[in-house]
Parts: C-alpha cells; sequence; structure tokens
C-alpha cells in the first residue's frame, strides 16, 4: 500500500515516508491510495474473532509493505491494551467509553499504535526524530505519554496557554524527559498553524528530523478505525446499520469512521457533533467553508475552527456540501445546552458524561427521530475527570480521580511559554538541537 497528497499530486509514497513526514511535502495530507474494501462475510464473522485480531486484518493491507501480519497484530496487542466497551444506557442508545486508556481519552488509541510503529521503523532505519505536535486538549497528553521514554524520538508538544484544563496540561508538563511543552500565548489555531509552518519549512524539517503525532499523521489517524468496529461488533445488530454520533473538532475522529465505512462497515448516518465552533456544520448548510477564529467553550478539545482533516474529508467525499449529506448530519451546540445534557443523563441514567461526549449525546438526541433510527452509538473521547469543573457544576458530583491520573496531578508542572509566533518555535528548537 502507498499513500497520495489530499493535494492530488500523484507522487506516492512508502508507509515509512508517510509516516515519518507527517505532512505531505506538498503541503497535504497523506490518505491511502486505495481503500481495501474488506467481504460482507469477514464482518459477520467478527462475533467469534479477540479484538486484536479484529484490528491486525483491519490494519494489515495498510501495513503490508513493511511488517509481516504477525507484527501487525503484535502491535495491536501492545497497543490495544485496555477495554473500549460499550455501554447500553437505554434502549436507543449506547455509549462507546473511549477513555479507559492511560490518559483516560480517545487519543490513546491512535497514539499507542503510532508510538509502537515509528519505534519499529526508526530502529530500522537506525533514525532519530523530533515529534512536534498541536494539542486543544487531549493530543499533546496521549502523544506524551506515548513516546514517553523512546530513545529515539523527541516529542515537542505545542499547547495554548490557558485554554486547556488543569488535568490535561499536568498530563502532558510532569513527565520531563524526551518530552518538552510548549504553553504558546494564542489558541490552538495559533499552535496548529505554527506547526503547519515548521512542517513546510524544509529547513526545519531536514534540520530537527520533524514529524507529526496528531491526526496529520495518517498512523495516528487509521487505528482510530478499530473501535468504530468493535462498537459495530459489540452492538450485535448486523441487520441493522448503527448512526454513530461523533464529537468532532478537527474531524480526525470522524475521518477515521469514514474510512471504516468505505471498508465496508455497515453505517447508517455519523453525525458531526459540534460545539459553538460551526464551521462544519455551516458548510453543510451554505455550501461554502469559510474558518474563522476558535471560540472558547467547555468542550475544548473541540475548540477549532479551522479544522485540518477536512482536507481530508474532502478527497474522501467530494468537494460539494451535498456529496458529504449522504452520509453526514451535522450540528452545534452552545455551552448551556451541554451542560443541560450533562445534568439530564446523570439524572436519568446516573451516568456521568464529560462535555464532549454530552455534545454526541445531543447530536443523536436531535437526529434519532428525524432518522426514524433507534440504534445509536455515540463516542465518549474523555473521562469525566479530565473535565471535572463543568461535571460537578452540571452533575452536583466529582468525579473519581483513577490512580493513573493522581500521580499527574501531584507532579510539577514543566513548560516553556513562548508567543504566537513560528520564529520563536524556529528558535526555540534551534537552541536545543
Amino acid at each position: 500500500m502507498k499513500f497520495v497528497s489530499t493535494r492530488g499530486t500523484r507522487n506516492l509514497v512508502s508507509l515509512d515516508d508517510a509516516v515519518m513526514q507527517g505532512l505531505a511535502a506538498d503541503g497535504g495530507l497523506f490518505l491511502p491510495e486505495s481503500i481495501p474494501v474488506l467481504p460482507e462475510h469477514w464482518w459477520l464473522s467478527l462475533a467469534g474473532k479477540d479484538d486484536h485480531t479484529i484490528a491486525a486484518e483491519l490494519l494489515h493491507p495498510y501495513l503490508e509493505e513493511v511488517f509481516f501480519y504477525e507484527e501487525t497484530l503484535d502491535i495491536c496487542q501492545r497497543s490495544l491494551n485496555f477495554p473500549v466497551p460499550l455501554h447500553q444506557l437505554d434502549s436507543e442508545t449506547s455509549i462507546l467509553e473511549l477513555f479507559h486508556g492511560p490518559t483516560l481519552a480517545f487519543k490513546d488509541v491512535g497514539a499507542r499504535f503510532l508510538a509502537h510503529v515509528m519505534e519499529n521503523l526508526l530502529a530500522r532505519r537506525d533514525e532519530y526524530v523530533t515529534i512536534l505536535t498541536a494539542t486543544s486538549g487531549d493530543t499533546g497528553s496521549a502523544v506524551a505519554q506515548a513516546f514517553h521514554g523512546s530513545e529515539r524520538v523527541r516529542v515537542v508538544v505545542l499547547y495554548p496557554s490557558g485554554k486547556i484544563s488543569r488535568i490535561q496540561e499536568k498530563q502532558m508538563t510532569t513527565l520531563g524527559g524526551n518530552i518538552s511543552a510548549l504553553e504558546v500565548r494564542g489558541n490552538f489555531d495559533d499552535c496548529q498553524r505554527m506547526a503547519k509552518e515548521a512542517f513546510n519549512n524544509a529547513e526545519m524539517r531536514s534540520q530537527f528530523g520533524l514529524t507529526s503525532a496528531n491526526s496529520i499523521n495518517i498512523m495516528r489517524l487509521l487505528p482510530q478505525m478499530i473501535y468504530y468496529v468493535l462498537a459495530w461488533r459489540d452492538a450485535g445488530r448486523p441487520e441493522e446499520p448503527p448512526v454513530f454520533s461523533v464529537p468532532s473538532g478537527n474531524f480526525g475522529n470522524l475521518t477515521a469512521g469514514l474510512i471504516a465505512h468505505r471498508m465496508g462497515m455497515p453505517v447508517k448516518k455519523f453525525l458531526a457533533a459540534c460545539n459553538a465552533n460551526h464551521v462544519f456544520p455551516d458548510f453543510l448548510k451554505t455550501d461554502r467553508y469559510q474558518p474563522h477564529p476558535s471560540i472558547e467553550t467547555l468542550s475544548n478539545a473541540m475548540d477549532v475552527g479551522n479544522p485540518s482533516n477536512f482536507e481530508r474529508m474532502q478527497f474522501l467525499m467530494g468537494e460539494s456540501a451535498e456529496s458529504f449529506q449522504k452520509i453526514i448530519l451535522s450540528n452545534s451546540y452552545d455551552d448551556e445546552a451541554t451542560t443541560a445534557m450533562i445534568s439530564e443523563i446523570y439524572q436519568k441514567h446516573h451516568y456521568l458524561a464529560d462535555p464532549h461526549t454530552a455534545i454526541g449525546l445531543l447530536a443523536w438526541q436531535e437526529y434519532k427521530t428525524r432518522l426514524e433510527s433507534s440504534h445509536g452509538i455515540v463516542l465518549s473521547t474523555a473521562h469525566p475527570v479530565k473535565f471535572g469543573d463543568a461535571v460537578r457544576q452540571a452533575a452536583g458530583i466529582e468525579p473519581d480521580i483513577p490512580d493513573r491520573l493522581a500521580k499527574h496531578l501531584q507532579a510539577d508542572k514543566k513548560s516553556h511559554q513562548i508567543a504566537n509566533d513560528s520564529r520563536e518555535l524556529f528558535t526555540w528548537l534551534g537552541e536545543r538541537g
């Protein structure tokens, strides 16, 4: 399997190059040159297979250029070493809990998979790299944890000062070692812009061996298909394609779902559940894509005004809003509605939902009648404790703190403040070799 840029350049690259470059040379994002369709009998056989076998069979077509199947299976076993349970909320609604990994967020799946793939490739090439990643909250901690202690990878995380939760910040600023956290005086869009400007600077990429580990990197994104497929299996309704409600910010999660659908996974609709950053719902309504400065909300990991994966979605779906609407519906929900949903779900079901999950629930609540569907799977992307203040104010209860998180809260923060200026980032990188 080769990989191609979303900018249309037909120069195909290898798995090694796609993973190590992160961003294509023309500024585009990598996607597989083709998406294999798995036969119907494969989908119907999933009930008899374990999670790791399913993951390996799903992902091996993209890895077979470099890895034997047994190596792919080993990567899946080491990456997905925590549960992804499907919680039945009521007769119509299931919640896919993606927060049981090391950093209590869905990005643990993709980040850990990428780490094992990259470590393997670097050892074969006897090379070293610097991962530069921008985060709106959860990506930074997931990447930092996945690569912490690596002898071949240095991680530099850009995060917006004062615009992520205390827990998110602690998870990425207390590790030290090969992990550096840069606190940017700006918003997430500034962080993402600075990272892209670094990747687009050939001299910088070469000098520091820059690569990415957020959803810009195709090998961070593709493994996220795994939990869609496991949820489809665990729902136990092969005759009734589900509606997936996906809390959406940078749209890597939804893009992974679209690729799983292309591979044959039955889906009735995807719901792109957005917060007050409503550039994508606006696109579906007006057929015009107009990025805007990000707006701060309770669901800060979705505070993205110019989603980078929109480019991948257009490559897959076509450029018109009409082509998207065949499989995706979308709306936005404000903080007031988010808080009300957290309260409602707790009162009705004694279930604590974080703000991102609440937005997914709002979208499913809105669209299930219109879609005449009795089967909705809401992706729960973060543990409620990561947004404890919002959850406590809405539900009147304090989420329990898992032990793996408590140790970070007690550790000292280590970060460096910089302006939202790429020149300052370049200087900082240069001073540290």
